[in-house]
């Protein structure tokens, strides 16, 4: 880092039978406003990340350390541009690219067009300027997942997940300047900041009205991945874990959308895209209604 001294945050194993999950009221609104960009480097040396973080065996796609560390050789010792709009999701994968972020030998500058909700706010903590959209929003919250097992297994989840929190309060703690009780309050009330809330707090810079996401990316938003996008969220917010979701969907669309080694028009299709599309749509509606 070329500006700022960030703490290094700790590396630790995965508590057996975890499962990672964005918040669901984050994902909810994410879903109606997210757009359609491969997490890579441009030509211009900026990183889009506009998906969830971590491996999303449902789309093939998602947000991982790998990604992110192959965009990083791409652009070399120069200045990057981090773009984020994400709910969030596994926090594993959150600190791995807050890490690779981190060390970055050039300039990073992170740019939150939409959301930088829970394992993205701690990504976005990298950068060395953090500008926020007009409408953009951060949420921080303690680390969470679902951990299934017995009561020595969720014992033991319990007291990583404490190390977890501690880690990333040192972070948000070195970013902003808050003091430690503040920002364990801010955390244990998962906090969602506007723009200008965050800049106030410490968790951004700079408020830019230029920073914003190019009308063409909401344009080739896919719709079908729109649908299942607003599907998934509204299946979480009923109170459906990842696993359950991806079935149920399986089921509605067809067990081809599960292979994320298809090519992706066959992933995202299934054997009809517009029926699968109206389908999705119905149940979408059925949920809310």
């Amino acid at each position: 880092m070329s500006l700022r001294q960030l703490p290094e945050a700790p590396t630790m194993a995965r508590p057996q039978n975890y499962q990672w999950d964005a918040p669901s009221d984050v994902l909810a609104k994410w879903a109606e406003h997210s757009f359609a960009a491969a997490p890579g480097a441009d030509a211009d040396a900026t990183i889009s990340i506009f998906d969830v973080i971590g491996e999303d065996g449902w789309t093939g796609g998602g947000v991982t350390a790998k990604r992110i560390s192959a965009a990083l050789r791409s652009i070399g010792n120069r200045d990057v541009i981090v773009r984020i709009n994400s709910p969030g999701g596994d926090m594993f994968e959150g600190i791995a690219i807050y890490n690779l972020l981190r060390t970055h030998p050039a300039k990073v500058t992170v740019e939150v067009l939409g959301w930088a909700a829970s394992a993205a706010s701690i990504i976005a903590m990298a950068g060395d300027v953090i500008r926020m959209g007009l409408g953009s929003f951060m949420m921080v919250h303690n680390a969470w997942g679902l951990v299934i097992g017995n009561r020595h297994d969720l014992r033991e989840a319990a007291s990583l997940f404490e190390q977890f929190d501690a880690a990333l309060a040192d972070i948000y703690e070195a970013r902003t300047g808050i003091d430690r009780v503040g920002i364990e309050r801010l955390m244990d009330a998962e906090t969602f900041m506007t723009a200008a809330q965050a800049v106030e707090y410490g968790f951004a810079d700079a408020v830019d009205d230029g920073v914003a996401a190019p009308s063409g990316d909401a344009k080739s938003t896919d719709r079908r991945l729109m649908a299942r996008r607003q599907t998934e969220a509204a299946l979480a917010k009923a109170g459906f874990t990842r696993t359950m979701r991806s079935e149920m969907l399986s089921e509605l669309i067809g067990s081809a959308t599960r292979d994320a080694g298809q090519p992706s028009a066959a992933r995202d299709a299934g054997d009809n895209p517009e029926l699968n599309a109206a389908a999705l749509q119905r149940l979408i509606d059925t949920i809310r209604s």
